[in-house]
């Protein structure tokens, strides 16, 4: 909150700024100086409540956006990126040095565009090649993401399949392959029904730490919370579908809705209440059934 407070004074002092300069460039065009007062004054009052409006969303927004974004990324993919973008703008420094003796503007502006063209081409690839990379360089392998580097990929959790705690048995069974992510925007919306005035909901919210809890203690079972938060006005489900698309893993749910939304966008999904209608007996015409 006293974040949000001080930038939205800080825009409006910004903006303010703005409007008063603008005000003397107005009244230096209209070859009339002397109604710079007005024109400045003017102009600062229209730029206060501006700046002060939009600076959360030049600001806060574009950086949650951002943040997001950087922690979908695996971290070799981002260790390959950076390493291509200094190879690229290495190589771009070595071509500037003839260039930077051009006559006029031209003896700065195409250094600059031959940098920006190489930083860009080196990000490129070495962000697509990757894997290549970590077979040359073993550094770029890290440790730490093994759920994102696991030979079988990653499933990410949804909170109806955590709730639901069929996924403790299955991971036992070793029917899921894999590691299960569970981004942190699940675990905020889990806490949320855990502390519900409901006491089903409650009940719920506190079975589905419970099965967390079970999963991270099991030694089988590679686990782990992704930071990613839920940008404002968006959405839980569709924060996952997004950020199975760019992980390019499985959402695990028991959802139907999700189900059928994240289908719709490509993305595969592993559906609990499916697994357990296709395990059900084939009963032929005929056959005799004991009921205990």
């Amino acid at each position: 909150m006293f974040a949000h407070l001080t930038l939205r004074v800080m825009g409006a002092g910004g903006f303010g700024v703005l409007g008063w300069r603008l005000g003397g460039i107005v009244s230096k065009m209209s070859s009339d100086e002397e109604r710079f007062l007005p024109w400045g004054l003017a102009l600062t009052l229209a730029g206060v409540p501006v700046g002060a409006f939009l600076a959360p969303y030049l600001t806060i927004k574009p950086w949650r956006k951002s943040t997001d974004y950087i922690n979908s990324i695996p971290a070799p993919t981002l260790a390959a990126g950076t390493l291509g973008l200094l190879v690229g703008l290495i190589i771009a420094s070595l071509i500037s040095i003839p260039l930077f003796t051009l006559d006029g503007w031209l003896g700065w502006a195409v250094p600059v565009i031959v940098s920006l063209s190489m930083g860009i081409a080196g990000l490129w690839v070495g962000a697509h090649r990757a894997r290549d990379l970590q077979a040359i360089f073993p550094a770029l392998q890290s440790n730490s993401e093994v759920p994102r580097t696991s030979r079988n990929g990653n499933i990410l959790v949804d909170t109806s399949a955590i709730i639901d705690g069929r996924i403790a048995d299955l991971s036992i069974t070793g029917f899921l392959e894999g590691s299960f992510v569970v981004p942190r925007f699940i675990l905020d919306e889990l806490r949320h029904i855990a502390d519900s005035n409901d006491p089903l909901r409650r009940a719920r919210g506190r079975r589905g730490l419970e099965v967390l809890g079970r999963l991270r203690k099991d030694d089988t079972v590679s686990m782990e919370v992704l930071d990613v938060g839920v940008p404002e006005g968006e959405e839980v489900d569709s924060r996952l579908v997004s950020l199975a698309r760019s992980m390019k893993s499985p959402i695990l749910t028991t959802d139907y809705n999700l189900n059928r939304v994240a289908e719709l966008q490509g993305v595969q999904v592993l559906n609990v209440n499916e697994l357990a209608n296709a395990l059900k007996s084939i009963v032929l015409p005929g056959e005799e059934i004991r009921v205990n």
